[in-house]
């Protein structure tokens, strides 16, 4: 499966990769005729009750992979974040136990929370770390699709164009099986991360992201819900609950 899903980032069509929490957003995104999942760290803490930034434990995420995985054949990806440790042996071990229940892929992301403030590591170390990532599971015998994500972007930092595409070039040369740049929606800068890197580059659902078909034009090769199917589908609720209090009555259920 894991070939197959790194061949799906090769196509002439962006992969729309379709974001889950749980087993039934899964199985719905599978019914609509998606062809790869993966969780949103946002999303699968925010239904757990947790915040984001690696406050939900690795087991609890593992078994909302495992669930995941054994009520749907599509290739799963997960979102897990740093890597749950700041040390290379451990965020391995940590990716081999998911691959170890049929997980294909992961996303590792560069920036980190700490005390409630998420910021930048420094570049070179961590591509250090995805060296080290990749030459243990190399070791482990373990095939993975590394999907790393460079938040520039996402913390909105000067010169957040130049410090993407240099951080993209060390991951690129570190080992990286694909660069995602989440919060990047002007169509220049979306074109210069492209055609500054032979790594597919996955960018993620934001209010001003360009349609589809641009993005492809512009040669995206992955699109991302993030967490935002989560959002929507909460707002529904919270929405649907607000009338059923007005109305004391259960039929906008109907």
């Amino acid at each position: 499966m894991y070939q197959a899903f790194k061949q799906l980032h090769e196509q002439a069509t962006p992969l729309i990769l379709g974001n889950v929490w749980d087993v039934n957003s899964a199985i719905a995104l599978e019914q609509q005729g998606y062809q790869a999942i993966g969780t949103s760290s946002a999303a699968v803490a925010a239904s757990l009750g947790v915040e984001d930034g690696e406050q939900l434990s690795f087991a609890a995420l593992f078994n909302v992979a495992q669930a995941i995985r054994a009520k749907t054949a599509l290739p799963l990806t997960v979102d897990l974040e740093g890597g749950y440790s700041r040390d290379p042996s451990r965020i391995a071990k940590h990716i081999v136990d998911l691959c170890g229940i049929g997980v294909v892929g992961v996303n590792l992301e560069d920036s980190v929370v700490t005390d409630g403030h998420r910021a930048l590591l420094e570049a070179e170390a961590f591509s250090h770390t995805i060296r080290a990532v990749k030459a243990s599971l190399s070791e482990a015998g373990v095939e993975v699709f590394l999907n790393i994500r460079t938040d520039g972007f996402l913390l909105g930092v000067d010169n957040a164009l130049v410090q993407t595409q240099e951080r993209g070039t060390l991951y690129e040369q570190a080992g990286a099986d694909g660069l995602f740049v989440p919060c990047v929606t002007q169509t220049t800068d979306i074109e210069a991360v492209v055609n500054s890197t032979a790594l597919p580059v996955n960018v993620m659902a934001m209010p001003d992201l360009p349609a589809f078909s641009t993005l492809q034009q512009l040669g995206v090769k992955r699109i991302s819900f993030g967490p935002f199917l989560y959002n929507a589908v909460s707002r529904y609720v919270n929405d649907t609950l607000a009338v059923v209090e007005e109305l004391r009555a259960f039929s906008p259920l109907f």
